[in-house]
């Protein structure tokens, strides 16, 4: 059902504009910050809040067309990186400021729920007895715990394609390791405090891996190249090697 303009008003009132403070990133860049009006706030990071981010990105990119060479969303962050020969500092700040304005934290979750086949295998996941041990369940445990929930994508970082995913559950949440791996493989389904995420491509690494995904999460020959978006939603789902291997997995 479309909502009338006077439904909308309606619903606005009952919803919480979000919050936000804008900093200088360089000469031709601004961060703005949400959830919070200044620096000296605490910041608390929800899906709720990443679903305004993302509408906020949305709006820009749709008004601001030509004059914004890039954004870049974070957890609670957007950098805008805009043309300096099509607009100055002051300028910019002032539309932003007027865009965001109109973002409220009712923002609906949007994005698409995608499914990742996952080979969960001590021979892929030299981690996997160990979070296991560490919490005091069986290994079986510790899969069937990763794939109840879907993971949202908070962000997308570190290296292309790899999207922070959160939260998983206290049970099987662990901290990073205390001495990174010089590589870890590409694919590798990881845990890292309350987050989880599929490695990209092989790199060094200091997350506790649990399993192996064959599904390529960074392709620069395809269109989009990245399979999840922020704002997305990641299932996982538990396959056997010879599924893993026909679905181009290598072990």
């Amino acid at each position: 059902m479309s909502l009338t303009p006077d439904s909308q008003a309606v619903q606005h009132t009952k919803a919480k504009p979000v919050q936000f403070y804008v900093e200088v990133a360089s000469e031709n860049s601004l961060i703005i910050y949400f959830g919070v009006s200044n620096a000296s706030q605490q910041v608390q990071i929800t899906p709720t809040l990443c679903a305004a981010i993302t509408k906020a990105q949305a709006l820009i990119r749709s008004s601001l067309g030509a004059l914004v060479v890039d954004t870049i969303p974070s957890y609670a962050s957007l950098l805008i990186t805009y043309d300096i020969w099509k607009v100055d500092h002051f300028h910019i700040l002032t539309q932003l400021e007027n865009l965001l304005n109109g973002v409220y934290l009712d923002q609906q979750e949007s994005g698409r729920t995608i499914t990742l086949p996952v080979y969960y295998h001590t021979s892929v996941g030299p981690d996997l007895q160990r979070i296991a041990d560490h919490q005091g369940i069986s290994v079986e445990d510790v899969i069937e715990l990763h794939q109840q929930q879907d993971y949202y994508v908070y962000t997308i970082g570190f290296a292309p394609g790899f999207a922070y995913l959160g939260e998983v559950s206290d049970k099987i949440a662990m901290p990073r390791l205390a001495t990174p791996r010089a590589a870890v493989a590409r694919g590798s389904v990881a845990i890292a405090d309350k987050q989880t995420a599929v490695y990209p491509q092989t790199s060094p690494g200091g997350w506790n891996i649990i399993g192996r995904c064959p599904i390529p999460m960074f392709n620069p020959a395809q269109q989009p190249p990245i399979p999840v978006a922020v704002g997305d939603k990641v299932r996982f789902n538990a396959i056997g090697e010879k599924q893993f291997l026909a679905l181009g997995g290598k072990i």
